[in-house]
């Protein structure tokens, strides 16, 4: 059974990834920042929640995980990049989908953690960084499959609690995103009403 580590994984992304390693029969580790997040990913079935505010992330990947995760999502970037790349195990992957970290700062270059590249090598591991739009000719086929999912009731979806309509709105949203205080998927709803739900038709 591989090991999968979430990052930030109470946000729009990192809920459908832990749910989809669950279903891929992955024992999977989420981090997130508070209880009420902590909560939410034990009701989507992850195997060990970390809240960073509660309890080391290190000490808990070093002392539960001695032999490492086999496959990192990240999104943070900085600090959180440099521990996983630590705990990644040997022949192991981190893939890189952001660095949430960095946002708010206009997203500065930042230096790769000291001894990244020796690391990687001693542990024939491998970073990968997934840029949606290099993969946008698979969007349809991907889309339709995780429809099916959410409509058979095998994945759930959290929408934020915080609600933002038109246009005007998407700066707070953005605001509201990159400020860690969201938990699930951010949402800027642009008309003024919502047609009645109905199956999806792609």
């Amino acid at each position: 059974q591989r090991t999968v580590l979430v990052t930030a994984a109470a946000g729009g992304t990192g809920q459908f990834a832990v749910q989809l390693a669950k279903l891929a029969g992955c024992h999977v580790v989420a981090t997130c920042g508070g209880p009420a997040k902590a909560q939410l990913l034990r009701q989507l079935g992850v195997d060990r929640v970390i809240d960073y505010k509660s309890e080391s992330l290190k000490a808990v990947l070093k002392q539960e995980y001695p032999a490492g995760i086999d496959l990192i999502y990240e999104s943070v970037g900085g600090d959180m990049f440099a521990l996983c790349a630590d705990a990644l195990a040997p022949k192991g992957t981190i893939i890189v989908i952001g660095m949430m970290s960095a946002y708010g700062s206009g997203w500065q270059p930042s230096a790769a953690p000291q001894g990244l590249l020796e690391k990687l090598l001693w542990k024939s591991a491998a970073v990968s960084g997934f840029f949606l739009l290099r993969y946008a000719s698979l969007w349809g086929s991907h889309l339709a499959r995780l429809c099916a999912l959410v409509q058979s009731g095998q994945l759930a979806v959290a929408l934020d609690s915080r609600q933002f309509k038109g246009l005007g709105a998407v700066p707070e949203a953005v605001q509201r995103l990159q400020s860690g205080d969201s938990s699930g998927k951010v949402v800027v709803q642009l008309a003024d009403s919502l047609p009645a739900a109905e199956p999806a038709k792609l």
